[in-house]
């Protein structure tokens, strides 16, 4: 059996809601309450978990399962779940045995999280009740089992075998099997109904792969090329290869002729319609759920530990899996944590007031540097603690729009010069005191998380990020975008003022930075207007190829995502949810040169040299050789350019929070908590 690891390099290694009821150990005394701390000696075959059989075998006793007491109260809120059996009879057969951190915790309470919207920083929450096929370890290295028991592949890396877990149950207690995994990929994925195109990221070479159930629990993946990376993508990814086919089929034309009917019965033209409210035709699975959009007091059954069972415009509201697949060592099924409550703050001054009065349980995205000091000087009177750790993927970009609507913009920003030109303009020893407290490192921009992977050299890192503002005026020069009329701003080639407006979001980035910028630029006679939206717009605008500059956070570069998906290193680098530049040329190449506009050499170069990365397995002689020649032409391009890298960000935790262990990285990339196993997380008393 194969399994993958990746090396992380140069990583640092609710408030008031009532806590009482302990978590029931009846009857489990028989085996040991093995914890992180206390290991008892036991050692599985992936670090802090067991398979039952294992866990069983090695500590020669009989575990027995025990539930949460508030579970059928929680379960009567599910809307559409029946009477729940014992808790053995909702557990697979097989369940996935956890060691928590530091102890057994306690069942009950609200974990207390906010975002910005309803799908504006969510994923930050969303991770703390994700499933996925496998997970990634902690150490950021090993991936390990989750909703998959087991897998392996052939000798190519072309057919890949996934063990489920028997008896595995979805949370209206619907069983969940291998057609659930086939139902995901043919009927929606592959439905032009659903996707007029299908998705590229789940094509491999422009492909579709094969997906087949061998009984209830075998799935077999056959690619049409070798795809090592899926793996890490079932391991990091938001997009959850498995959807409950008994329940989605209802609004299927396929397993029900009278779908149309019933989704015009709901006031929806067709069943596409009416299955994008439940199913969500983005693939992201923090869309609005029927709840909001009044299709259904029902939400989509799930196998994460947490289901949504209030959705309003001011947040939304969980309660605990009665069906999670998972017990601690004690036998107790988890989560212990009863509720998750999610309210949106759209302001970063409310969103610091709250955690400075101790209103919040956790929360680490949107959350930047800046906030440090104020948020350190409150701990006490918050009762809450705030650390600092490595942000992988969080060096800021600005990339100028390569295929602008404007076509006078767009010959200025296809100009090396341009783009060199603002590069050296900025001053990132100042960013870097500035904006993020000396905690970072002035660093070039490109498409991979250089502390993830070994092909990143240092004249990489320090390509045109000296701070020379006579360079950069001189490049201005040189490429025809001079101040002809001494008014102290540089026209564009066709003499009108050089202006650029930049639009972003402080979800992106902090808000400090773009004044930076804004002055940098105005140093060198370029005017930038800086105009604030929510993400939803930005994303709106930026998708649309309607701005100027695009601007985030370099997230998805890590080993894990590049491992298994490319489009940070090929046009528009990026994808929906963090646009880069070149859109056009992306058009171009998707419609096969019947649209947009035709990339140069270097980008098509990168297609190339992109199908074949992701081909071989990561870490190999030839991925680090490919993946030098991609950095290589992104770094003498300039597409995105970088400002800070190395940045150490700030995660909070309410002191009440049970089981928490300081995170390894603060990092989308490795989907923000997932790794680090938050349904063994409780709440104090």
């Amino acid at each position: 059996m194969t399994h993958f690891t990746r090396k992380v390099i140069g990583l640092a290694g609710v408030v008031g809601v009532t806590l009482a009821m302990s978590a029931t150990t009846a009857m489990a005394a028989a085996c040991p309450a093995v914890t992180a701390q206390d290991m008892k000696g036991l050692k599985g075959a992936f670090p802090l978990q067991f398979e039952l059989s294992e866990f069983q075998s090695q500590a020669n006793c009989t575990l027995d399962f025990a539930e949460n007491p508030a579970i059928k109260e929680l379960n009567g809120r599910i809307v559409g779940n029946k009477k729940l059996p014992a808790v053995a009879e909702r557990l697979p057969d097989e369940p996935l045995v956890v060691a928590p951190y530091i102890e057994t915790g306690t069942y009950g309470g609200t974990l207390t999280g906010l975002s910005k919207g309803t799908e504006s920083g969510t994923s930050d929450l969303l991770s703390i009740r994700h499933v996925n096929l496998f997970r990634y370890h902690d150490d950021l290295q090993t991936v390990v089992p989750n909703i998959a028991k087991a897998w392996s592949w052939n000798d190519d890396f072309t057919v890949l075998t996934i063990e489920l877990r028997n008896g595995h149950r979805w949370s209206d207690g619907a069983p969940f099997t291998a057609e659930d995994i086939v139902f995901w990929y043919e009927d929606l994925i592959l439905s032009d109904k659903i996707y007029p195109k299908t998705p590229d990221r789940w094509l491999f070479a422009g492909q579709p792969m094969k997906v087949d159930a061998k009984g209830e629990t075998t799935v077999v993946m056959t690619f049409p090329v070798p795809t090592p990376g899926i793996v890490n993508r079932f391991a990091v990814d938001y997009g959850q290869p498995f959807q409950p086919k008994q329940f989605l089929s209802q609004f299927h034309i396929k397993y029900n002729p009278k779908a149309d009917d019933l989704a015009k019965e709901r006031g929806f033209a067709d069943w596409p319609e009416l299955m994008k409210v439940y199913y969500g035709a983005s693939d992201w699975k923090d869309v609005p759920t029927p709840l909001l959009s009044g299709a259904d007091k029902m939400v989509t059954p799930t196998l994460e530990s947490h289901i949504v069972v209030e959705d309003t415009a001011t947040g939304r509201h969980m309660v605990a899996n009665p069906y999670f697949h998972m017990v601690d060592t004690a036998g107790n099924q988890l989560p212990y944590i009863n509720e998750i409550s999610e309210e949106y703050v759209k302001d970063k001054e409310v969103q610091n007031l709250k955690i400075t009065n101790g209103e919040v349980t956790f929360k680490q995205q949107a959350v930047f540097i800046e906030d440090f000091p104020l948020l350190k000087e409150n701990e006490q009177k918050g009762d809450y603690t705030i650390e600092l750790a490595p942000a992988l993927g969080e060096n800021v970009f600005y990339a100028f729009n390569t295929t602008h609507k404007d076509p006078e913009l767009r010959k200025v920003f296809n100009e090396p010069k341009f783009r060199q030109a603002v590069s050296v303009a900025m001053d990132r020893d100042e960013i870097a005191d500035l904006v993020y407290l000396g905690q970072g490192v002035p660093m070039q921009s490109f498409p991979v998380e250089h502390a993830t992977v070994s092909f990143v050299a240092d004249d990489h890192k320090t390509h045109m990020i000296e701070f020379n503002p006579d360079k950069a005026n001189k490049l201005l020069d040189e490429a025809g975008l001079k101040d002809s009329d001494g008014d102290g701003m540089r026209e564009r080639f066709d003499g009108k003022p050089l202006v650029v407006k930049l639009v972003y979001s402080n979800q992106g980035a902090p808000v400090k930075l773009h004044e930076l910028f804004r002055d940098y630029m105005s140093a060198i006679n370029i005017r930038v207007d800086l105009k604030e939206v929510t993400s939803d717009e930005y994303r709106a605008d930026g998708n649309n190829n309607d701005l100027d500059i695009t601007v985030w956070k370099n997230d998805n570069t890590s080993a894990p995502t590049i491992s298994q998906d490319f489009t940070q290193m090929v046009p528009p680098f990026g994808d929906y949810f963090n646009p880069g530049t070149g859109f056009a040329w992306a058009a171009w190449k998707s419609s096969g040169g019947k649209e947009g506009i035709e990339p140069p050499a270097d980008v098509m170069k990168l297609y190339e040299l992109g199908e074949k990365f992701i081909q071989v397995p990561m870490g190999s002689e030839k991925s680090d050789k490919i993946g030098r020649e991609i950095v290589d032409i992104h770094v003498a391009n300039l597409w995105k350019i970088g400002t800070v890298g190395d940045i150490r960000a700030p995660i909070v935790h309410h002191n009440t929070l049970g089981n928490f262990q300081s995170l390894r990285a603060k990092s989308y990339d490795y989907y923000w908590t997932y790794p680090y196993r938050p349904n063994q997380w409780f709440l104090k008393k």
